[in-house]
């Protein structure tokens, strides 16, 4: 199992969501906006308003949701964002105590 996280322009979020939702196989995705500060230009920083989206999701499915993110997110433009992929080791829901697997 792996975590995507992205970051996104806030606009491009309604469009992505979309798509993955779309997608078979996916759990709950989370979503949050932050505020973040880049250099564009030596010395010259801007706080930017972005998105964090995270979904964990199966190894079998970590392509296709690159892949969508990449494709609804993009604009052209500097700013469009990242997307990571991290390795999930363990995850146990709260309520029960037991662990999720990958489905």
């Amino acid at each position: 199992m792996k975590e995507v996280k992205a970051i996104l322009q806030p606009f491009m979020l309604p469009h992505v969501r979309d798509a993955l939702h779309a997608l078979e196989g996916l759990s709950a995705i989370t979503t949050s906006e932050f505020h973040g500060v880049g250099a564009r230009e030596i010395a010259s920083y801007e706080e930017h308003v972005r998105v964090k989206l995270e979904v964990l999701v199966p190894d079998r499915l970590v392509g296709a949701v690159v892949d969508v993110i990449q494709r609804h997110a993009h604009t052209g433009n500097p700013g469009d964002g990242y997307v990571l992929v991290i390795p999930v080791e363990r995850t146990t829901r709260i309520r029960t105590g037991e662990d999720v697997v990958e489905t």
